[in-house]
């Protein structure tokens, strides 16, 4: 069950992340709204978008299939603080209580970023990406041999039963 999750949640995650690229073609004056409201217009240029757009796509593309994780995921995880650092006001108040400019709708960009760090720091339990596909199998650790003369002293931080005290 854990690996069909951490699959869904890489799954769900790349999707995203793959609609916005495809807004920034599709649909650029939207895409330059978003940056000049939220991003301060930082990436606002509308012959600059498209080519974001297509690089993010790719991106999604990549990150979707866990190929690269080790530097991919951490791109992915950037991509997503810099939304959530975009709508900071509505992570902190999201239905406008105290802050102006706020939406509800936008605090899921909290759990977005939470789901791209788990991503991130989950690597060793993910087994439905093509890393581990592709991967050689690990060669299992040398036994080890304990000299005839010195008997194994077991390790009292490895019991499973705690020690009396």
């Amino acid at each position: 069950m854990n690996a069909l999750s951490l699959a869904l949640l890489r799954l769900t995650l790349g999707i995203l992340l793959f609609w916005w690229g495809t807004d920034k073609i599709m649909n650029v004056e939207h895409a330059q709204a978003v940056s000049d409201s939220f991003y301060l217009g930082l990436l606002s240029h509308p012959g600059l978008l498209p080519v974001l757009g297509a690089v993010q796509m790719v991106l999604a593309l990549v990150f979707l299939l866990g190929y690269k994780r080790r530097w991919v995921d951490p791109v992915v995880v950037l991509i997503y603080l810099a939304t959530a650092v975009g709508v900071w006001r509505s992570l902190l108040d999201p239905f406008g209580y105290l802050l102006e400019g706020t939406n509800a709708l936008f605090f899921p960009s909290a759990v977005v970023f939470a789901g791209s760090l788990v991503l991130m720091t989950s690597h060793a339990r993910e087994t439905l990406v093509l890393d581990r596909a592709l991967a050689k199998a690990p060669e299992p650790p040398p036994p080890v041999v304990s000299e005839p003369d010195q008997p194994v002293t077991p390790d009292p931080f490895l019991d499973d039963e705690l020690p009396d005290i």
